[in-house]
């Protein structure tokens, strides 16, 4: 998740949506000692046997190459089809480092958060104790923008600015990286900016909508968000390696360590591993594994053992055409996206990339982690290492 606006994108970017999402501080290039460290790492990459053997070659290429020329530390990548699974790694564990980088590692999943918030929110919508036509105010009677519906707040139609945007969150959370924030303070720092727009008058990319969210089910269930995420989702579908952090800065051993240029000197960047991750709250905070990705893919993209049918079709049904930038074939809903027949959502959290992307004709799901939120160049313009995976997995598919 990005602490600010306008070059990149904060917990998500969007743009594999085609939904470009600028929610990030501007992006500089990773230094050249950790681009050298990574991109020379001899570390032997590992693949899973699977009956997608003849496919596998081209995927490990496509990682080898893509680090390599985009100089980050490491990258883990599962492509599920109906053809078997394959999975992959290039890299090491943390820039500098001689560990390789390995499918059971540990890593902040940034605005994949969004999907499971978004499900919690149609849970309760299904049990018919909230309707998506409640205002915003019903629950957070100060909200910013008070009369913008569950819905718009959801599919980020509510015109409430996202807190990242503000100099002052930015000032403060750079300052200090490891510092906590209350999802209150998140909301009041939203609440010092304009709004975007009237509800429903147009579309904006904002965390503020998620922490808003997280707020309405922690009121509507009377429990902690942490325990509504453990027995409604971990808990629930076997996710044993998922967690809700908090506001610890600890992540489960083993895991990947994160490497970021956010909020450094030009051409600098630091290990982030440790920075809090309450600033992401309900829009950004999960910590998870490739592995329960993959059991979360399942539920996500066909509601078994989260949603029933109908909700599942609500779900689906909610991408958006319009406004600006979504459009017929490029949208965003509740919590999930659409381009092109690829569904799904990417998170961005500083150090941390993550995808998890579903074709429903093809029945094929990919999922990448790479441990930094540094731009790599392709085609000569700046590029989320995720997106870059992903373009070339989608390429080396067989027809």
């Amino acid at each position: 998740m990005k602490p600010r606006p306008p070059v990149r994108s904060a917990v998500v970017r969007i743009s594999i949506l085609g939904v470009t999402a600028v929610l990030g501080l501007a992006g500089c290039s990773p230094s050249e000692t950790a681009s050298e460290a990574s991109s020379g790492s001899t570390t032997p990459a590992t693949t899973s046997v699977s009956v997608l053997a003849d496919s596998a070659a081209a995927f490990q290429k496509v990682l080898d190459d893509t680090r390599a020329s985009g100089g980050f530390p490491g990258v883990i990548a599962r492509v599920i089809s109906p053809a078997g699974t394959w999975t992959g790694t290039s890299g090491v564990r943390a820039a500098g480092g001689d560990e390789p980088i390995e499918p059971a590692d540990h890593t902040r999943i940034g605005s994949l958060t969004k999907t499971m918030t978004a499900t919690l929110l149609l849970q309760l919508v299904q049990e018919g104790r909230v309707s998506l036509d409640d205002p915003i105010s019903k629950y957070v009677p100060d909200a910013p923008n008070g009369t913008a519906t569950l819905r718009q707040v959801a599919d980020m139609t509510s015109g409430i600015p996202s807190y990242t945007a503000s100099e002052a969150f930015d000032k403060r959370f750079f300052a200090d990286p490891e510092s906590v924030w209350t999802p209150t303070e998140l909301v009041d720092t939203a609440k010092s900016l304009p709004p975007d727009f009237a509800p429903g008058q147009g579309w904006q990319y904002s965390n503020t909508n998620y922490v808003l969210l997280g707020l309405v089910i922690e009121k509507v269930l009377a429990k902690p968000i942490g325990d509504v995420f453990a027995d409604r989702i971990f808990t629930r579908l076997g996710m044993d390696e998922s967690s809700w952090p908090g506001d610890s800065v600890e992540i489960p051993d083993p895991h990947v360590d994160g490497l970021t240029d956010q909020g450094q000197p030009s051409g600098q960047t630091v290990n982030s591993t440790r920075w809090n991750p309450s600033f992401g709250s309900t829009a950004g905070a999960v910590i998870s594994t490739i592995d329960d990705l993959q059991t979360w893919g399942e539920a996500l993209f066909t509601g078994r053992g989260i949603l029933d049918a109908s909700t599942q079709q609500l779900r689906r049904d909610s991408i958006l055409t319009s406004p600006p930038p979504n459009t017929p074939t490029a949208g965003y809903g509740i919590g999930i996206g659409n381009r092109d027949g690829w569904w799904g959502h990417d998170g961005d959290f500083p150090g941390f990339n993550t995808s998890l992307f579903h074709n429903y004709s093809s029945d094929t799901t990919i999922i990448i982690v790479v441990n930094t939120d540094d731009n790599v160049t392709v085609d000569g313009k700046p590029t989320a290492p995720v997106y870059a995976v992903q373009a070339g997995l989608i390429a080396a598919l067989p027809n």
